[in-house]
């Protein structure tokens, strides 16, 4: 398996420039003075806390529409999905996706992903940290690792099925031979009540939507899947460090239903630009332990594709699902 997959995405896609969208944008028309974002999962997740931040940066630009997140959850995020893709493709309705849309689909919940939608812009990337309630006996990651490997099937892990959130453990079991018992939550906010109460053993959390149970000690973090450790939590080591090769993080962008004309798409990816530039947005984001940045349309299309293939090769790979 590659593992570019397991990777930032960032570093290696170009960002695209604003000549041709500030051009286009003019001439773009839209039936609605503020748009709505489809957040496929609840309110308290990782995505609906970051994309609410893009939000206030936005009504706070001189530009039209305005944008206003609106969370649609249920089936592990399918249900969102469906209602973006088949609004009407006049730039009224965008949607907040990540790689969940790949294993949705390798997982046939759903049959499309990405190319159900007209990509506008890749912008955010939060690496994954795995978390253990603070009713287990572990005090890191060696004392778990050798705990589930004696004791294969026993331990639960919250997620949500056929989302990242369980394609991440399950690759964590083909690196290291721990197996995991599952057990089934809709969206980030259900995962992380479990893990508070001690519902749930092990589950995935980030910076982003868990930081001040991280540095509250309500969740014990054990290990980050990033290159390098996060400035926000210096104790934390990779998985790397601890002999495991693997990356991974939610890579976060925005998309528009299929069909959407290449002007309104442009004009959105103008306004998106425009407020990733934003230094307050910067600060905010920065302060979720998450990257920000602006991948434009074209480029975010060859980054899904890519990622797609990858997707679908580890799940292949790892005997997660078979191939569609």
């Amino acid at each position: 398996m590659r593992k570019a997959l397991l990777s930032c995405v960032f570093a290696g896609v170009a960002v695209v420039g604003m000549s041709g969208f500030t051009q286009t944008a003019r001439a773009a028309e839209m039936p609605c003075s503020t748009a709505k974002l489809i957040v496929p999962w609840g309110a308290g997740g990782g995505t609906h806390i970051l994309f609410t931040l893009f939000e206030k940066s936005i009504q706070n630009l001189d530009v039209s529409p305005k944008l206003k997140v609106v969370t649609i959850s249920g089936q592990g995020g399918n249900k969102g999905a469906k209602e973006a893709a088949n609004a009407k493709p006049d730039g009224c309705t965008l949607f907040a996706i990540h790689q969940s849309a790949f294993t949705s689909y390798l997982n046939g919940r759903i049959d499309f992903h990405f190319d159900g939608f007209e990509p506008i812009a890749l912008v955010t990337s939060t690496p994954d940290i795995v978390g253990a309630s603070t009713k287990t006996t572990w005090n890191n990651f060696a004392d778990m690792k050798k705990d589930v490997l004696a004791n294969p099937g026993k331990y639960t892990v919250g997620a949500t099925f056929g989302s990242t959130s369980q394609f991440y453990w399950q690759v964590l079991e083909s690196k290291t031979g721990m197996k995991f018992k599952y057990v089934p939550y809709d969206g980030t906010a259900q995962r992380t009540k479990a893990l508070l109460s001690g519902t749930i053993d092990l589950g995935g959390i980030n910076v982003a939507a868990n930081r001040k149970h991280i540095e509250g000690g309500s969740v014990k973090a054990f290990a980050i899947a990033a290159d390098k450790r996060s400035p926000f939590l210096k104790d934390l080591p990779t998985l790397k460090e601890l002999g495991v090769d693997m990356v991974y993080a939610l890579d976060r962008g925005i998309v528009a239903p299929k069909g959407t004309p290449k002007a309104i798409i442009d004009h959105w990816a103008g306004i998106i630009k425009k407020a990733t530039e934003d230094p307050e947005l910067q600060k905010a984001i920065a302060a979720k332990g998450t990257d920000l940045t602006f991948v434009g349309p074209k480029a975010y299309a060859e980054w899904a594709k890519g990622a797609f293939a990858m997707h679908e090769e580890i799940a292949i790979a790892t005997g997660a699902w078979k191939k569609k």
